[in-house]
């Protein structure tokens, strides 16, 4: 009798313990997203931009979970476009960093990682930052890709918005 007073009592402090611990972690968290509005406002913005620099490109904007809000091929732009905006942003969303820099992490040797999990690692996608949160990626089907959609990230958020969470 004693014994199992002492297991119980045992199993009282554990559970007590657990629910202090629980009652001090966060247990859930408000997540910013990017609305339709905001998608759309990033395609056009990047579009206009491509149009001032004589490029056709594709766009691609996913939100922080990796689903497609928006995407928009110019007139003109080869068939694999859109695939290749969308392969970019899925790339700079998962490594939380523009496709310029895991590119040269892959070239240098530092990283292969993204070569093996079937990322696109080619520049012209940036993560989209606010507040410390990545909150979606853009990317763009052309060489200049990284400066259409930072173009475009700045004129929608006004420079509240980054691509690098360092």
């Amino acid at each position: 009798m004693r014994i199992r007073h002492c297991v119980l009592s045992l199993c009282v402090l554990v559970t007590a313990s657990f629910a202090q611990d629980a009652s001090a972690m966060q247990l859930t968290r408000d997540i910013k997203i990017i609305s339709s509005t905001g998608a759309r406002a990033l395609v056009d913005a990047c579009a206009a931009w491509a149009e001032k620099n004589k490029q056709i490109v594709a766009i691609a904007i996913l939100d922080w979970g990796g689903n497609l809000i928006e995407s928009h091929a110019m007139e003109g732009a080869p068939m694999n476009a859109i695939d290749t905006a969308l392969l970019k942003a899925k790339s700079a969303l998962r490594w939380r960093r523009p496709t310029s820099e895991t590119n040269k992490m892959v070239r240098s040797g530092e990283n292969l990682a993204p070569t093996f999990m079937n990322d696109f690692p080619q520049p012209g996608a940036l993560p989209i930052i606010l507040n410390g949160q990545v909150v979606g990626a853009m990317g763009v089907s052309s060489a200049q890709g990284e400066q259409c959609a930072q173009a475009a990230i700045d004129a929608v958020f006004k420079g509240q918005a980054t691509n690098s969470a360092r």
